[in-house]
């Protein structure tokens, strides 16, 4: 009789030892279903000994019922599931269920029946079929897919199935993906670019573990540079990661790389249909999906024989996951290379403060690209003083930067302007009596949504149409909006410039790959003069007739005290500033600002990176600070507000006295209500010496805590509200 020990997914539970039946090959890393009480559960063969387990007699063992018909989870992959978990602090089960992240992958191969149009002209129309039949054009997808694109319930499309309208198409589960070509189309490099990737090369010809951090300014060909790597592991046969931390960035991506290797890779992120979802994970697992690119979540797929991982815009926020298991792709990104033995290339144009100390210390080969590829030139930079050069009583830009737009709209060039905030406004109140709109869920503002006719919840999705009348004082037309967002910026384009098209781009008008290609061709056709957008278009982006950046609030990312406020502001303008002149035309940059002695705006009017990091870093060694010391946040929420406190003060009550250890709070979070749960936080401020994880396990672990109280542990926080 064979013995296993199993990781189960219920993270109550652990790990449970079955038998092997006779005849069943079990490896680790088997996906099996096991039998658990009258259930059957899915579980995963784990490593002998790896996992604490108990001396149950052999022959009271439960047979494992079925193993099923996927490539065991390679070693490399366990021992990262097993890392990810003891560092941020999470069920071993949670971080495992990331990997098997399409449970229909798990059945085999196979066919799907999809549906898709069939041109024939219908007889009879109603509303929900003309509605079907203009969103469906182009679509194939099973007939519950299609009924969510279309926006109608699956009856209608099921008599449109009677009518011959649709169609069905029996589909290969497991057709293959046609290969990149890594000698389709080899680029020219310039000398400092080919010098990084011939680094780069050699690295992945090594097969060897080896972090590199390219370094390079806006529009230095970083992407073209580091697919010569990509292309060194397809010459190897072996599979590429590539993160990048916007799916809107996505449709960019897969037409330069498209361009480069003949073919598209392979998708892997929230949006795709379940059939797309399938075929992926299975084709990674059998090696048949050459190079993914994917959002934070590619990078637990079961690659079958992984050469080389990007992480590309590595200094995103996006790649920190603030809930579930609340891992820094970025960093297991680095882990996963050294488990798989293969390099890791972390490319930004302004990289994470830590990326660079990492450089610093030598744990990182640092690649620089100071200069931008085909002799174009980095924009000029000039600071709009808002304290001097007011806007107009109801306006938001400057006479300057609209003088700026109007003269590239005259020339038929491109401009965009950069404002971190969506909707219309921030805030909406009754001017009659002060009522002002906020969530019933969150402690936060209602955001006005113009175009969709909505005020919404940025934090919790709660969204109401406004009110024809206060909901206070029953004032009609008193409603107010107050601050500006992109909606309204792009309002005053239109007053002050009415002859341009303008384009508002955000997470809300670019919320899937489609949408997001769409505008990349309209920019590209010069069908846009004005893009009006959020963080969303700082970077990725390569527009050569844009030739003008506006910044309209460069102040805003200071406020709120984080601890990265400087850098992110910094990282932010200077991708968005990169966006201008990257083709033969010379590009500017106006920035407007109410602090142009700020440290950050000086040293981007000034272009003193280097200067501006060392001071960065210098204050952050001084106050002890990441990446200087190590940091954990503990957040403890409830539906009822007293029940949280009190649980908040029971945790802090029995804080342990460690050298070099800081435990600040218990102290209500910044947004101290959160999807109807009542929030407390407290922060670890530690040497970087300190084990801060066992530390807080054995803080926590003898603590019972009442049913309604969640506590959750971020490690490495990025948030702090």
């Amino acid at each position: 009789m064979s013995r296993v020990r199993c990781l189960v997914f219920n993270a109550a539970l652990g790990a449970l030892d079955y038998r092997v039946p006779e005849g069943m090959d079990a490896p680790a890393g088997s996906v099996v279903v096991l039998p658990l009480g009258p259930r059957q559960i899915l579980g995963v063969v784990w490593d002998d000994g790896e996992l604490p387990g108990d001396d149950y007699p052999a022959h009271k063992l439960r047979a494992v019922l079925e193993v099923l018909p996927v490539p065991p989870l390679p070693a490399p992959l366990r021992r990262l599931i097993s890392w990810c978990a003891d560092y941020y602090l999470a069920p071993l089960s949670a971080v495992a269920r990331m990997t098997l992240s399409s449970s229909a992958a798990l059945k085999g191969g196979g066919t799907v029946t999809e549906y898709r149009l069939t041109g024939v002209e219908p007889a009879r129309m109603t509303p929900q079929r003309l509605q079907a039949l203009d969103l469906l054009q182009g679509e194939q997808a099973t007939m519950r897919e299609l009924a969510e694109i279309a926006g109608v319930s699956e009856a209608v499309l099921r008599g449109m199935l009677g009518q011959g309208l649709l169609e069905a198409v029996l589909v290969d589960s497991d057709r293959p993906y046609p290969e990149p070509d890594p000698r389709f189309a080899q680029p020219a490099l310039e000398g400092e670019q080919a010098a990084a990737a011939a680094e780069m090369v050699a690295a992945v010809s090594a097969h060897a573990f080896q972090p590199f951090l390219l370094d390079g300014v806006t529009g230095s060909g970083k992407t073209e540079t580091y697919f010569e790597a990509v292309a060194a592991a397809l010459e190897a046969g072996r599979q590429v990661l590539v993160l990048l931390p916007e799916i809107a960035l996505t449709a960019a991506f897969l037409g330069r790389f498209e361009a480069r290797f003949g073919v598209a890779p392979v998708t892997w992120h929230s949006s795709l249909k379940a059939s797309e979802r399938r075929r992926a994970w299975r084709q990674v697992a059998f090696g048949g999906a050459k190079v993914v690119v994917g959002a934070r979540s590619a990078l637990f797929l079961p690659f079958a024989d992984l050469g080389l991982v990007v992480v590309d815009e590595a200094h995103e926020v996006a790649f920190k996951q603030d809930d579930g298991v609340r891992y820094n792709a970025r960093d297991v990104a680095v882990m996963r290379g050294h488990f798989e033995q293969v390099p890791v290339v972390l490319a930004s144009a302004t990289p994470a403060l830590e990326s660079l100390q990492m450089a610093e210390a030598g744990r990182y080969r640092r690649l620089v690209l100071p200069s931008r590829f085909g002799g174009a030139t980095l924009p000029k930079i000039e600071i709009v003083n808002l304290t001097e050069m007011q806007p107009p009583r109801g306006r938001w830009l400057a006479p300057p930067l609209v003088e700026a737009l109007a003269d590239r709209l005259a020339k038929g060039e491109q401009s965009l302007l950069f404002l971190n905030r969506r909707g219309y406004a921030p805030l909406t109140l009754c001017r009659h009596c002060g009522f002002r709109f906020k969530c019933p869920n969150c402690s936060a503002w209602l955001v006005e949504h113009r175009l969709s006719q909505r005020l919404a919840c940025h934090h919790c999705g709660h969204e109401v149409p406004p009110p024809p009348v206060c909901p206070e004082c029953g004032e009609p037309d008193c409603l107010v909006a107050c601050g500006p967002g992109v909606e309204r910026i792009a309002d005053e384009v239109g007053e002050l410039l009415p002859g341009a098209r303008v384009a508002v781009v955000t997470s809300d008008t670019l919320a899937s790959p489609a949408a997001a290609a769409e505008f990349v061709a309209q920019a590209e056709a010069k069908a846009i003069d004005v893009i009006v957008g959020t963080q969303l278009v700082t970077k990725g982006f390569h527009f050569p007739e844009l030739t003008l950046v506006g910044v309209v609030d460069a102040d805003m990312g200071l406020d709120g005290g984080d601890l990265r406020a400087a850098e992110r502001t910094y990282q932010q303008i200077a991708q968005v500033a990169g966006r201008a002149g990257r083709g033969a035309k010379a590009g500017a940059v106006l920035i407007q600002t109410r602090h142009p002695k700020a440290a950050v705006i000086a040293a981007l009017a000034s272009g003193e990176r280097d200067a501006f990091y060392a001071a960065e870093t210098e204050a952050r060694r001084e106050a002890g600070a990441p990446p200087f010391g190590r940091w954990a946040a503990i957040i403890v929420s409830s539906e009822d507000e007293a029940e949280a406190r009190e649980a908040a003060r029971a945790i802090g009550g029995t804080r342990p006295d460690e050298p070099g250890v800081l435990i600040l709070g218990p102290a209500p979070a910044p947004l101290s209500l959160l999807r109807g749960r009542h929030r407390y936080r407290l922060l670890i401020a530690a040497r970087r010496s300190a084990e801060v994880q066992k530390l807080i396990r054995t803080w926590l672990a003898p603590l019972r805590m009442p049913p309604g109280v969640r506590v959750a542990v971020d490690i490495d926080p990025y948030s702090f509200v």
